[in-house]
């Protein structure tokens, strides 16, 4: 690529930026401008302050605490990383080279112009000038060879962003069918969610651990004697050796001891790491705009259509002791919530919050539930999966958009559409149901006949928000939008009575705990057999709201059959 072409394109960047910024007003490209400001303003302030610490605070310290002061720098800036690539995983390619391959202009040189411009991020701006600045600071305070940091922060640097440009180059290439890319989207933000949460997981066991003689941990005991000793326990010096985001803090704790051959050598690994990275995404880059990809796409669609077999389709099954056309609605919703992607997202962060809740609270010593109390807390267990519920269950046409005009001219009774819509609730309840009590059972160790009660008040909750759900469904349809829960065009008026429908969900759900209060209550006098009375009261609660259920449904499928033309104006409107 010549010159004048690298200058024409940085230059396209630069009035595609401003385009961006003008287009919201004077207001917002002031904010733009402001922004951009700020951030310089906040590298070279902490370019600055690194390096005054660096020339003052670490010129004496030992070298362990340079290799932990770098190790935290690190982890913060991988922390600010991976939120900005989630944050951004949709976007791969600063210029669309698709526009640009028909000039005499090189693909390799629009590659590289791509990927040095799409990672101009905060976290660069913020953390890569207080990096180099500490090495400067050193290097003015303890001795010149600390200027070897330089090249392997730099390095570092180029292998992060090197590998990250190659993930997104094959996320873009996967993320072609738009189903797949909201898939994409929600496993790697919930990927992020479970990572970020490890090294609590981690560290739970903690209080656990036997004491040594001085009431301390033996590990922690050795390191203290290690460090009066100058020196780090050999696992850690071999995961600083291995690990390549650690080898900063590494080499900066081996030149402050004399050793330049570890940063020297870490320095190579980076740049060649990196490069490999680059030039595995160059490629991949070039295959996918050259067409290679194409006859294996081929390959595998010929492989798929013969690899379907000729039966039943899903929605054609019946479903035993339901009536045909509530089966058929109950199956049609069914796979329709199973293949939303916000909605397998939403249950998985669900299940996922909840394992990381009892895995963080099994551990506890000395945590116990009193006898009376267990009654509360099973309830409560059980009513836990029901609010994260109520945004679907009261709003249950506003997924099916476009597809409840088939519902509108189905000649399934009214009634039955609503009761095939909550039977296809019913296995997203009990999932998440189940989880929650398996994990109260095994964290608060709840009596068999408790865990027995919560199970039947989940169910007396579920047919409760059932009827609530057709109540609300009929009288406040919205739109969601297509890949989130977000409701579309939604007006004041009916953002407000949503929200009162979910506080009236909510309040009645407090019904449930009736039982519960009553058996603490006569915990004090019956003993054992209060656990019989909150089991009693259950059933008994669940029979009533049961029949509730069952009477409301030809009255709410009337209700239905007033309201479907206004909800299928609603759900079906377009987003402009």
């Amino acid at each position: 690529m010549y010159w004048s072409q690298l200058h024409t394109i940085l230059w396209l960047r630069w009035r595609l930026t401003r385009n961006q910024w003008s287009r919201g007003g004077r207001l917002n490209m002031a904010i733009s401008v402001a922004i951009v400001v700020l951030l310089l303003l906040i590298g070279g302030g902490g370019s600055l302050g690194s390096l005054l610490v660096g020339r003052f605070a670490l010129g004496v310290c030992r070298p362990a605490i340079l290799l932990v002061v770098y190790d935290l720098l690190i982890l913060l800036f991988l922390l600010f990383w991976l939120l900005g690539v989630v944050g951004t995983i949709q976007r791969s390619e600063i210029i669309d080279m698709e526009k640009l391959l028909h000039l005499p202009v090189s693909l390799r040189g629009i590659f590289l112009v791509n990927y040095v411009a799409s990672h101009v991020t905060l976290s660069i701006i913020v953390f890569l000038p207080a990096l180099l600045g500490l090495a400067l600071g050193m290097a003015l305070s303890r001795n010149g060879r600390m200027i070897l940091l330089v090249p392997l922060i730099l390095g570092f640097l180029f292998m992060v962003t090197a590998w990250t440009y190659c993930l997104r180059g094959w996320l873009v290439i996967l993320m072609k069918n738009p189903r797949r890319h909201r898939a994409v989207v929600a496993g790697v933000t919930i990927l992020f969610f479970v990572v970020i949460q490890i090294p609590g997981l981690l560290s739970i066991g903690s209080p656990g651990r036997s004491r040594s003689p001085h009431g301390q941990p033996p590990s922690q005991t050795a390191f203290i004697e290690r460090e009066r000793d100058g020196g780090l326990p050999p696992v850690m010096l071999l995961a600083h050796a291995v690990a390549p985001p650690l080898w900063i803090g590494y080499g900066a704790m081996s030149l402050a001891e004399g050793n330049p051959l570890p940063v020297l050598l870490a320095g190579a690994g980076a740049f060649g790491i990196g490069g490999l990275g680059l030039a595995r995404a160059y490629r991949s880059t070039r295959r996918f705009y050259e067409g290679q990809t194409a006859g294996k796409q081929a390959r595998r669609a010929r492989k798929d259509r013969r690899a379907v077999l000729v039966g039943t389709c899903f929605v054609e099954h019946g479903l035993p002791g339901l009536p045909e056309g509530a089966a058929a609605v109950a199956l049609a919703s069914l796979r329709s919530l199973t293949c939303a992607t916000e909605v397998r997202m939403a249950l998985v962060s669900d299940v996922l919050m909840l394992l990381i809740l009892g895995a963080t609270a099994w551990p506890r010593q000395g945590f116990a539930v009193s006898e009376r109390a267990q009654f509360l807390w099973g309830t409560a267990a059980a009513l836990l999966p029901f609010p994260q519920m109520i945004h679907l269950m009261t709003n249950q046409f506003g997924l099916d958009r476009a597809g409840f005009r088939t519902l509108v001219l189905s000649p399934v009774p009214r009634p039955q559409i609503l009761f095939g819509k909550n039977v296809a609730m019913l296995p997203l309840v009990a999932v998440v149901g189940v989880v929650d009590l398996a994990l109260a059972w095994i964290v608060l160790h709840l009596h068999l006949m408790v865990l027995a009660a919560a199970f039947m008040q989940v169910i007396a909750a579920f047919f409760l928000t059932c009827t609530l759900g057709n109540l609300f469904s009929s009288l406040i349809p919205i739109r969601l939008g297509q890949g989130s829960l977000a409701g579309t065009k939604v007006s004041r008026k009916t953002g407000l009575l949503s929200l009162l429908s979910h506080l009236v969900c909510a309040s009645a759900l407090s019904i449930l705990l009736l039982p519960a209060l009553a058996a603490f209550a006569l915990a004090s006098r019956a003993g054992p057999a209060a656990g019989g009375v909150n089991l009693l009261l259950s059933l008994v609660e669940l029979g009533l709201i049961a029949a509730i259920y069952r009477r409301s449904l030809p009255g709410l499928g009337r209700l239905l059959l007033r309201r479907e033309q206004e909800i299928l104006r609603v759900v079906t409107q377009e987003v402009e």
